[in-house]
């Protein structure tokens, strides 16, 4: 399991086989506990703007540049190289990048959030996968579509998988598929690192759509390596 770093700036946490990648940028920023969540997705981001724009700053990271997914729950990814800053891709739950500068962007509230970090190649990918992501085998896709695109070897990727729900809080332990799905795509096990926490288990910390029946907010991850000086 990957050890969460005790958190170095304000409701955001690190995971440490990332942080040790120079370079590299990341964060996955945790509730706000004075932001009201109880409206429908939409209203929610909104409310969540200012908040993931303070955190992400801290980090050297501009939430109105990310290039985010829609997040249908699929299994698609798409190449983020050639996409304009601050752009949502339609009908997607992956994506992928090599270009300097381009910072990824996933929402999850129970669902994992995947990072793909290829340090040889300075590229990566960042993946929203919950059961149906899961049983579409989308960490898989992507880890395909980054040797496909940027000759990524699987053997060399640093891989971290997000605080999720897990058994018993949920029937399903998509984070034990997502690991297999990984090692399947030759990613050694040892480079596929868990949080291992479930965000059922801490709501102060976490958003959780299961246990909070809906009303709820969305944590954010985010992936990119910096421009070289």
């Amino acid at each position: 399991m990957a050890d969460a770093s005790s958190i170095p700036v304000p409701y955001v946490e690190t995971f440490e086989p990332l942080a040790e990648l120079p370079g590299l940028v990341h964060g996955f920023v945790l509730r706000h506990p004075d932001i009201p969540v109880g409206v429908d997705r939409a209203e929610v981001l909104s409310r969540l703007a200012s908040h993931f724009r303070e955190s992400l700053q801290k980090v050297g990271v501009f939430y109105d540049d990310l290039i985010r997914a829609e997040q249908v729950h699929g299994g698609d990814v798409v190449a983020a190289d050639a996409l304009s800053p601050g752009t949502v891709v339609s009908s997607v739950d992956g994506l992928i990048t090599q270009l300097p500068g381009q910072t990824l962007g996933i929402y999850v509230a129970d669902c994992c959030a995947v990072f793909l970090a290829d340090p040889e190649n300075r590229a990566c990918g960042l993946v929203h996968s919950g059961k149906k992501g899961s049983e579409a085998k989308i960490a898989a896709r992507a880890v395909a579509e980054m040797k496909e695109r940027y000759g990524t070897n699987p053997a060399k990727l640093v891989t971290v998988l997000s605080p999720c729900i897990r058994p018993p809080a949920y029937e399903v332990d998509f984070a034990a598929q997502i690991r297999e799905q990984l090692a399947e795509s030759g990613v050694p096990m040892d480079q596929i690192r868990d949080s291992g926490a479930c965000t059922s288990s801490d709501l102060e910390r976490y958003y959780s759509y299961r246990m909070e029946k809906g009303s709820t907010g969305r944590m954010l991850a985010v992936l990119g390596w910096r421009r070289e000086a």
